[in-house]
């Protein structure tokens, strides 16, 4: 793990006084321009590493630019772009060398992990990292000490785990079997099974397509299916005011099941017994909740943040997200958690719920809120509490 005294000299390096003595990076996908615009807010430079082929979205349309015959002086919030042959090529010397020569502050999410080699990452990449770079790993479900571990540490309730294949049968409800794509490891292939049977068949369909292997099967979390009101709840926590602050909430848009779900039944009872639902996740929709529900998701994110602390310290730093489902027992609404983020959510449209405006007085982005305590950081001194 790159130690506390390498981040502290590479902070002594920057020599940065000033939010324009330091570029705020992050990997050109997931939630880039989110980070680059908060960050220009606030007089940060930024900077988006792309992969060739995919970068036009950084190095032209959202490109910092004089706003020519147009409102305004500037468009865009991309000031600058390296283009790789491959994401994972971040890690090669001399592309941590122009990160470091631009005095880079790396935003991590959850599409440079899967890119890169965690290790690597961990151990070999000298540019200083906002948040705690040995979380990331433990959202994947093959890691000792994950995120089902942390979740039961902090006593919040979680879907029940059904050790074998064979032990749906002893339920009466659907059951998710949460494996990941063949080709693209970091994508989903979840699929949903009412019996061992049902399983076994659709599992045996997806292995013949390609769409899974066997050692993705047999790494796949069997859980049961939560049926409720599907909520995301997007945090940060401010190791500067030890408060957990709730962002925003949201609930994700699903390829093929998305488009399903606004079919009328009649026509979904028309599909062929092949077709089957894709969960890749496209998109994000911003929702809001009941205030009756707020009390009970902010102590969720004091538990986990006091988890990591616990467990993996420092902890969480900045934005994490507990992803879940409202249900009602008996009359009584409880929160059911079935993943966790510990990085920025991918979702840019939580500032459009208005949890933040209600401590803010304004509707913060996580892009906007990741600036701000950059800047508060770089103002008091103490860059290296955020920086791992």
């Amino acid at each position: 793990m790159i130690s506390p005294s390498t981040i502290s000299e590479l902070l002594k390096q920057y020599n940065a006084s000033h939010p324009s003595d330091i570029t705020i990076g992050v990997l050109g996908g997931h939630s880039a321009l989110d980070v680059c615009m908060g960050a220009k807010k606030l007089g940060f430079k930024t900077l988006a590493v792309c992969k060739k082929g995919r970068e036009l979205t950084y190095s032209k349309y959202y490109k910092t630019r004089p706003a020519q015959n147009r409102a305004g002086t500037t468009l865009g919030c991309v000031d600058s772009v390296i283009a790789l042959d491959d994401f994972k090529d971040i890690v090669k010397p001399e592309v941590q060398k122009q990160l470091r020569d631009a005095h880079t502050i790396f935003i991590h999410n959850r599409y440079f992990w899967v890119y890169c080699d965690f290790a690597e990452i961990e151990n070999n990449f000298e540019v200083p990292i906002f948040g705690t770079r040995g979380l990331l790993k433990l959202e994947e479900r093959d890691q000792p000490k994950n995120q089902y571990y942390l979740l039961e540490k902090a006593g919040i309730r979680t879907p029940k785990i059904f050790g074998t294949f064979k032990d749906i049968n002893k339920v009466e409800q659907p059951i998710i079997v949460k494996v990941n794509e063949a080709t693209r490891g970091y994508e989903r292939a979840f699929f949903v099974a009412t019996s061992y049977d049902d399983l076994q068949t659709k599992a045996a369909k997806m292995l013949k397509e390609g769409t899974i292997n066997e050692e993705g099967l047999n790494k796949a979390v069997v859980e049961e299916f939560i049926i409720g009101a599907q909520v995301n709840m997007n945090y940060f926590y401010s190791p500067f005011a030890s408060e957990v602050e709730l962002l925003g909430t949201d609930m994700r848009r699903q390829t093929n099941l998305d488009g399903l779900l606004r079919m009328p039944a009649r026509q979904q009872m028309l599909l062929p017994e092949t077709w089957q639902p894709k969960m890749v996740e496209t998109g994000h929709v911003a929702v809001t909740v009941k205030e009756s529900l707020l009390e009970k998701m902010l102590i969720l994110g004091e538990k986990f943040v006091a988890t990591t602390k616990a467990e993996a310290a420092p902890g969480i730093i900045g934005p994490f997200a507990l992803q879940g489902a409202v249900i009602a027992e008996d009359g009584k609404e409880d929160i059911v958690i079935f993943d966790v983020s510990m990085r920025i959510p991918g979702s840019p449209g939580t500032r459009f719920t208005p949890y933040s405006g209600y401590l803010y007085g304004e509707q913060l982005s996580v892009g906007d809120r990741i600036a701000m305590e950059i800047a508060e950081g770089l103002k008091q001194g103490r860059l290296d509490k955020l920086l791992t």
